[in-house]
């Protein structure tokens, strides 16, 4: 069962006295959205101001995503407005209580810029964030707990076709666009060694949670304040970083 997992991951924010922003990062179809809310849920059970967002809510449109081809190194580079979620999001709840934040930016169903409904940060509060790519350079400061969802690329793409009627093929073009991305990802970014936790979860039914090197999360209290330590290899954020440079030249 999942609760306890969330239970455990829920425990480290018990006692936040600040804003605090949590990211549950993952493939596609490693259930980072279920994960997402029940953590939300179960922080609100314990009495804490919990909000809920996703990277999904801040695509580019269309005509951006696709200029260059649906390709992996599309997905990876040109999918998401990290500019507009750090502004809109990430950043005031760094800011702290008071600041006005927007958690919907673009529907990428509709393909359309929302009319912008903004909230208050709390003064003492949880944001959970879910999505694809969250510890990428542009993001990876933001949080103060990294949680990855790990799980093998056939457990997640039958997920994804279950879910979205996608095709039920590893090898699918449609399905190596997002697995290819992931790749690049993995390579550049190292996220499973960037998060704070990681939560197997090829079995929905056990998933296992595991901590970095065993020693839990790479973040301390220093007065009222939480510390964390991002280790992100200085040549893979260069890599990065070339690669969208390369992607904005193009566009």
């Amino acid at each position: 069962m999942i609760a306890p997992v969330v239970a455990a991951v829920a425990d480290l924010l018990a006692d936040v006295r600040r804003p605090v922003l949590v990211a549950i990062d993952g493939p596609d179809g490693s259930g980072k959205t279920h994960v997402a809310r029940a953590l939300a849920t179960e922080l609100t059970a314990r009495g804490l101001t919990t909000a809920h967002a996703s990277v999904d809510s801040f695509h580019h449109p269309r005509e951006h995503r696709h200029a260059l081809g649906r390709t992996p190194e599309a997905v990876w580079g040109r999918h998401f407005d990290y500019r507009a979620m750090r502004r809109e999001l990430l950043d005031p709840w760094r800011r702290g209580p008071g600041a006005t934040y927007t958690p919907v930016w673009h529907d990428v169903d509709a393909d359309t810029y929302v009319d912008r409904v903004s909230a208050s940060v709390p003064e003492r509060g949880v944001l959970v964030v879910d999505g694809v790519f969250l510890q990428r350079p542009e993001l990876v400061d933001a949080w103060d707990l990294a949680v990855y969802l790990d799980a093998p690329p056939e457990v997640t793409v039958a997920r994804m076709s279950r879910r979205d009627g996608t095709p039920d093929d590893v090898g699918h073009p449609d399905q190596q666009r997002y697995l290819r991305a992931q790749e690049i990802y993995r390579e550049t970014c190292d996220p499973l060694g960037l998060a704070d936790l990681v939560i197997d979860n090829a079995d929905w039914e056990n998933p296992a949670l595991r901590t970095r090197s065993g020693v839990g999360p790479a973040w301390r209290r220093v007065g009222e304040e939480i510390v964390r330590e991002v280790r992100l290899p200085v040549d893979a954020a260069e890599r990065a970083a070339a690669i969208d440079r390369l992607s904005d030249a193009a566009g």
